[in-house]
């Protein structure tokens, strides 16, 4: 710290005071700006960390914490509590930064952007249904808006600073081509496909946005109808997926197993394996009942075995692609730690544990984690990874 000179520094100089008299202002000014720093940096127990004066509090870790908490299997030790809340408050550090820059540049979501996306959420939902996703996790509608309104903030922030200034080359595609053609030889047919799936049975937990589940035969096969008739009146399948397939492992994504090659579709149940081959690209089947579960099937798409050329409209969106996310993910990492080097942060829940010396503080506890439902929007997870 650079001090001005003071009126006991020129006293010296003419004589007129002891060298211990000199010192003393000097002193006093110093405790008293270290005091003014301790002073500035006070914080209540519930504040974990502070990006540019914005605090994170102890609450809003805890409700990610709680969202990112498998609701099923063991019950996380304290120590690897600790680690997730850890990481939790380094994404909320990030996206506290990120977020304060994209107001500097009036790229904030408007109010109409943030009512789309909201409206876009809740759509597939009954009113009742929605409510009742928002209690699961402890939120109201505001606070779905808010991070929806963080999330589309940040989301707009980098594509400006990073996505739009990605470009690939059409020497970039050939160059990776060449270095990987063993990617693109098909050395058996492969066929693209999505499912709907439908057990007769209740489900401990169901994962569709319906939360639709069919408890019994006679209730599976009304469903299995059901959609089949949406289907016919022209739904997407993708979305129908997504609302109503009883599979947990595939319903998020629109039922999509991708592509599946020859051979392995003589390891599932016959039924399937010729409900597949006797399919064209873009046709959905008929219900196909099964031993434990009802299955209606899309082919997306239907690849024969050999060496695709880097003329082929898919191999050339494969490595674009696959050469932008790389790029991206690149730019995105090297933008934030610019960005956290222009911020002033402070991260007490990693002084905490510092402090803690190797015993577990009281942060490392939480209460009342339960098991939870699917939230009705993504916002409820960090944006920045």
């Amino acid at each position: 710290m650079n001090f001005p000179p003071s009126s006991s520094s020129r006293r010296w100089r003419n004589g007129g005071i002891s060298r211990a008299g000199a010192l003393l202002p000097l002193a006093g000014l110093l405790f008293s700006v270290l005091s003014g720093c301790k002073q500035e940096e006070h914080h209540s127990a519930d504040v974990w960390a502070v990006v540019n004066g914005t605090e994170i509090k102890r609450d809003e870790v805890d409700k990610y914490y709680k969202s990112q908490v498998p609701p099923e299997g063991q019950k996380p030790t304290q120590e690897d509590s600790l680690s997730l809340k850890l990481n939790v408050v380094e994404q909320l550090i990030n996206n506290e930064i990120l977020l304060e820059r994209a107001k500097k540049l009036n790229l904030e979501a408007s109010d109409g952007e943030v009512e789309d996306k909201f409206t876009e959420i809740k759509s597939p939902f009954t009113e009742e249904e929605f409510q009742r996703q928002l209690k699961t996790r402890s939120m109201s509608v505001d606070d779905l808006k808010r991070d929806l309104r963080r999330q589309l903030s940040i989301q707009k922030l980098l594509n400006r600073e990073v996505a739009a200034k990605i470009t690939i080359t059409d020497k970039d595609v050939t160059d990776f081509y060449s270095t990987n053609l063993n990617q693109f030889n098909v050395a058996e047919p492969q066929y693209r496909i999505s499912q709907i799936v439908i057990t007769p049975r209740k489900d401990p937990q169901i994962r569709n946005r319906k939360n639709d589940d069919a408890t019994n035969e006679a209730e599976a096969i009304r469903k299995s109808k059901m959609i089949v008739d949406k289907l016919n009146s022209g739904a997407d399948f993708a979305q129908l997926a997504m609302d109503y397939s009883e599979d947990m492992n595939t319903s998020a994504n629109g039922g999509d197993l991708g592509y599946i090659p020859e051979s392995s579709l003589n390891q599932s149940d016959p039924n399937l394996k010729k409900t597949v081959l006797g399919l064209k690209p873009g046709q959905v089947s008929q219900p196909i009942l099964l031993k434990d579960n009802i299955r209606i099937l899309k082919l997306v798409a239907r690849e024969a075995a050999g060496q695709r050329g880097v003329n082929d409209p898919q191999v050339q969106q494969t490595i674009r692609d696959t050469l932008r996310d790389r790029k991206e993910q690149l730019l995105r990492a090297a933008y934030l730690a610019v960005a956290r080097d222009e911020a002033k942060v402070r991260n007490y829940l990693a002084q905490q544990v510092v402090e803690a010396a190797g015993k577990l503080p009281d942060a490392a506890k939480t209460a009342g984690v339960a098991a939870t439902t699917p939230a009705p929007a993504p916002a409820q997870t960090p944006v920045v990874q």
